[in-house]
């Protein structure tokens, strides 16, 4: 069951980067394959001409046969090998470009399903285009060529006859693949969104559950499975009736052939032709006719996986394109706490009517604390955000000690950071903790995790530090979660520490602890703290009250 494409037909821009992958080794096995096919052709020419004469043994035909089809066989398993390692290659290349665009800051709008399946599916699409497609449409230039020479060698009209009946068949090939493309494009985007609906409403199914969605969202998941399948029942429409349209122009060629071979060798032709076909050269021009459209119909039969490529491709060059420039990182020569300066710095995201902060000017000394209070958007996280990188510097500069820091710099190497919500990923508390520096000792996690209260939760969970946690937390609360991230904060010593509410939710008992633990942190490092809490606030040595604009 094939469709097709017409031959030569250019992909589109976005699978350009895409051929490079390719090399030239499988298209080489592809025609390898044609001379195999001309190999055995002539062994079976040749073995029934020497039986229908009744003279010489016929081992050393038979022998040529057998090696047309060794010649054959070991060409398919080498070319499949091959271009699946290309494939491999283009793939590995692609994702890791994929994965790399979704980790950059000020990403674009795109939800987690849209990621998987970029990251995922859609790379995955491309693996035909390169292992199959694109060594099948540069064979099907050469091979019939190929194998119309060794025809016309034998037949010169028999191989005017394959030629002109080819022409009916390339354009057979341009019209089937006109109508399948917009079909299997719309299959695919169909397959992507249900994939990206699937993966979204299992990351949101708590959710889901609390707000007692679940027979909605099933039948909005059966929809779009119906939609899916749908839509693979017109593609499958269109490539049975375009591989009966190929199949039968290919059929009407060999048959005119055959035709024409068995009348000259009976002599019974109405016209008069300037050749007379022997048994072997019929036989040999009969076995290799059906070859000149075996490149046509592997190219015909690997359509759907340029179309594929090209739809995933199309929505790949989107993710990364939509992706912001990764910052670059600051490096700074000193180890001392530095000093920061903020000149009428203004903080407006893109696609937003209002600063989050606008005109802040701030002179922090090296060593000094700073606490930034203020109500819930007044840009107290923007501010640290800026530093990482992580927000735009829209008006304004910043200087670290008096040189002025490009517009999309990250202090981020230099700087120990908690957030308000630490990440978490599988794997243990250790190795949550030493997210911030890999290579810590053992004994520095414990003493950080002891340092921040981490204790009574080690207490509770078997493994103490190696306890195993998954992607969700393994129910730790979330003044758990953050004690994990100033453990992380603390194991790193960058001269600059941010902290983004590091005591919200902690009753006053664990906000007390917690303050003396951020207290020792901020020794020698110069510190920013983003707090509603007083108490926090009390620990800096200037406290910078910040409006909502």
């Amino acid at each position: 069951m094939t469709s097709a494409v017409l031959p030569g037909h250019q992909p589109r821009p976005v699978l350009s980067d895409l051929a490079r992958h390719a090399s030239r080794l499988p298209v080489l096995l592809l025609l390898i394959d044609t001379g195999g096919a001309v190999v055995f052709a002539g062994g079976i020419a040749g073995a029934v001409s020497t039986v229908a004469a009744g003279s010489a043994p016929v081992a050393g035909w038979i022998g040529l046969m057998l090696l047309g089809g060794a010649i054959r066989g070991a060409e398919t398993w080498a070319s499949a090998r091959v271009a699946a390692r290309d494939a491999q290659c283009a793939k590995q290349d692609v994702r890791e470009r994929v994965v790399a665009a979704l980790f950059r800051p000020l990403a674009g709008n795109g939800t987690t399903g849209a990621a998987m399946t970029g990251a995922v599916d859609e790379v995955e699409a491309i693996d035909g285009y390169v292992a199959r497609f694109l060594p099948a449409r540069r064979a099907a230039r050469i091979a019939p060529l190929i194998v119309g020479a060794a025809i016309g060698i034998a037949s010169p009209v028999s191989a005017a006859i394959l030629l002109l009946t080819l022409l009916p068949f390339i354009a057979a090939m341009a019209l089937a693949g006109g109508a399948a493309a917009a079909e299997s494009r719309r299959q695919f985007e169909a397959l992507a969104r249900l994939s990206i609906r699937f993966a979204d409403r299992v990351r949101a199914l708590p959710v889901i559950l609390a707000f007692g969605a679940v027979e909605r969202e099933t039948h909005g998941i059966a929809a779009a499975s119906d939609a899916v399948a749908a839509q693979t029942m017109r593609v499958l429409r269109v490539a049975f009736v375009s591989s009966a349209a190929l199949e039968f122009f290919a059929a009407l060629s060999v048959a005119l052939v055959a035709v024409y071979a068995g009348f000259n060798l009976l002599g019974l032709l109405p016209v008069n032709v300037p050749e007379h076909l022997t048994l072997g050269r019929a036989f040999f021009v009969l076995a290799l006719a059906p070859e000149v459209y075996a490149p046509m119909r592997r190219l015909a039969a690997a359509y759907h996986d340029r179309q594929a490529a090209e739809t995933a491709a199309e929505r790949i060059a989107g993710v990364v394109a939509a992706q912001a420039p990764r910052p670059p990182a600051w490096i700074r020569a000193g180890d001392g706490p530095p000093r920061l300066t903020f000149d009428r710095v203004t903080i407006r995201y893109p696609g937003t009517d209002h600063a989050a902060l606008e005109n802040l000017t701030l002179d922090i000394a090296p060593g000094e604390i700073i606490a930034l209070t203020g109500p819930s958007g007044s840009g107290k996280s923007s501010l640290l955000h800026l530093l990482l990188g992580l927000a735009p510097l829209s008006a304004g500069r910043v200087e670290i000690d008096g040189q002025t820091l490009p517009p999309d710099a990250s202090l981020a190497a230099m700087a120990a950071w908690s957030g308000q919500a630490p990440l978490l990923l599988p794997g243990t508390i250790a190795d949550n903790i030493a997210l911030s520096d890999p290579g810590a000792h053992p004994d520095a996690i414990a003493q950080v995790a002891a340092m921040t209260g981490l204790m009574p939760v080690l207490g509770r969970r078997r493994g103490g530090l190696h306890a195993q946690l998954d992607a969700r937390g393994s129910g730790l609360s979330g003044g758990e979660r953050r004690r994990i991230g100033l453990a992380r904060a603390m194991l790193k010593r960058g001269p600059l520490l941010l902290l983004d509410e590091p005591t919200a939710h902690l009753d006053r008992g664990a906000e007390t602890a917690m303050i003396a633990t951020i207290r020792h942190a901020c020794r020698g490092r110069t510190v920013l703290i983003a707090t509603h809490s007083p108490a926090l606030a009390a620990i800096a040595g200037r406290v910078i009250a910040l409006d909502c604009r």
